[in-house]
């Protein structure tokens, strides 16, 4: 038998992993957990205690683990999209935001119009290639969509300094409280020659026409 504060998380992760596997008489000496089959003691952080059978401990450390893991998720931090470099010149960060009034699935609607309706063939000399959604999490827990364009692979960049293989860039968005925080980089090369602004040029007049706001 042993006391197991209930603010101890990681604690309870480890008993419950354990009680679920049916094992025995195990302990712990990193947080000196030490549980029988049969019962084991929670200490609450009033300092009283009661004795528990195996069931309700398993209870127990189920709800401790549960409600630890709700706690991390609450306070997770927003804008999980990385930076651009100090400096950078192939990479841009915005921050796009809907008309006052605009419920967020209504704004996630419109976003999602705008991304289908940028031309497969590229526009102003851009993403010739073409592009394809790789990711769409904006109505999910992670709020983040992810968006491929190519270069068409035509060009004497992509042939002196590529290969001849299309430039490939990464366009991520994600949902920030009534906002969406946008990242647009190439994946290689120290200057995109202006393709990013150009892509988000785009896409943001098409929003913009729309009631949106833009801020850097």
């Amino acid at each position: 038998m042993t006391r197991i504060s209930l603010s101890s998380a990681l604690t309870a992760a480890v008993l419950l992993n354990k009680i679920s596997t049916g094992c025995h008489g195990f302990a712990f000496s990193s947080s000196s957990v030490k549980m029988t089959s049969l019962q084991m003691s929670i200490s609450p952080d009033d300092g009283s205690s009661s004795v528990v059978g195996r069931r309700d401990a398993f209870g127990v450390a189920s709800t401790i683990l549960l409600g630890t893991a709700a706690a991390s998720i609450a306070v997770s931090p927003a804008n999980a999209i990385e930076s651009c470099p100090k400096g950078s010149k192939n990479c841009l960060r915005q921050t796009w935001t809907p008309a006052s009034g605009v419920s967020t699935s209504d704004a996630i609607a419109q976003l999602r119009d705008v991304l289908n309706a940028y031309p497969q063939e590229g526009q102003n000399d851009v993403d010739g290639g073409g592009w394809i959604i790789v990711e769409d999490g904006l109505n999910d827990a992670s709020g983040v969509a992810k968006v491929e364009y190519r270069s068409s692979g035509k060009g004497k960049l992509a042939k002196f300094f590529n290969g001849g293989k299309p430039f490939v860039d990464d366009l991520f968005i994600e949902l920030d409280g009534s906002s969406f925080q946008v990242r647009s980089a190439s994946r290689v090369g120290d200057s995109d020659f202006g393709v990013n602004g150009k892509r988000l040029d785009y896409l943001f007049a098409a929003l913009k026409g729309k009631g949106w706001s833009l801020s850097n």
